[in-house]
């Protein structure tokens, strides 16, 4: 038996890296998993999907559109009969400060990664209400990012990311408390630096070469992860081993943001003095 036998589960960002190791790993413990990505990722998303194990259901999703959510919603439930958790992980970057940043640029970051998390909540959750013969049941966990909980390096300079992240955060604690009469749990999954296609479009070629960038902050080798540790947490999050936890920061992250690690040559320079 699967971990996720009898779930159905949509995930949101499901072509690539993260999204994409978070419907392999959940559809091989035995969800339904209704994987979206955008339009024009479509294609690349049911051409990876297709040799899986398990019964993946690739669709379009814009998350910025209310209409494009309840499409995808209704033709999960018709399909399926009911909704048991989201995997809100679609997100964007823009690597620009607070002085730098257009409104275009803020705008374009806030609806991918806050506006879209609120719209797939908005849409899920009453059809999470009805479960159980209305007594609720459900699941969400939506993707932040340690840049919501710590400033400088985290958010590589993008002061819209970090600010998105942080709108995250706060709807995930709000959703958790109102929600939870309907047993519809609601957690963060905050990521440290994981190796995926995006590093490498960004120059970074090898999940080694970024775990050098990140030597000194991270203490755990090798200094960055990979898609699957954050995959598995989905999978984690989705099933009934977490069903006594909501409104919580999974933080996956290599020991970074509870570090107050000074690096050895430093280290060499305060014990001398």
């Amino acid at each position: 038996m699967g971990r996720l036998d009898g779930k159905v589960v949509i995930v949101t960002g499901g072509a690539k890296g993260i999204g994409f190791s978070g419907v392999e790993l959940m559809a091989k413990e035995g969800a339904k998993v209704v994987a979206t990505d955008r339009e024009h990722n479509l294609a690349l998303l049911q051409e990876k999907v297709a040799p899986l194990a398990g019964e993946i259901t690739a669709t379009s999703l814009d998350v910025t559109k209310a209409a494009d959510w309840e499409r995808v919603v209704k033709e999960t439930v018709a399909k399926y009969g009911h909704l048991d958790g989201l995997v809100n992980n679609a997100g964007s970057h823009i690597t620009k400060s607070l002085l730098e940043t257009s409104e275009d640029d803020w705008d374009k970051i806030m609806d991918v990664n806050a506006k879209g998390v609120w719209l797939g909540m908005r849409a899920v959750i009453p059809e999470m209400m009805k479960n159980d013969g209305g007594k609720g049941r459900g699941s969400i966990a939506n993707t932040s990012s340690v840049a919501a909980l710590m400033g400088g390096y985290a958010d590589a300079g993008s002061v819209s990311y970090s600010a998105s992240k942080g709108a995250v955060d706060a709807m995930t604690r709000h959703a958790a408390q109102w929600y939870a009469k309907y047993n519809i749990r609601v957690n963060n999954v905050n990521p440290g630096p994981i190796f995926t296609g995006m590093v490498v479009k960004s120059g970074v070629p090898t999940q080694a070469a970024m775990g050098a960038l990140h030597k000194g902050r991270i203490n755990l080798p090798p200094y960055a992860g990979e898609a699957a540790d954050i995959g598995y947490a989905f999978v984690y999050l989705m099933s009934e081993e977490s069903k006594f936890m909501t409104g919580a920061d999974l933080v996956i992250d290599g020991g970074w943001s509870s570090n107050s690690f000074v690096p050895e040559q430093n280290m060499h320079e305060i014990l001398k003095d």
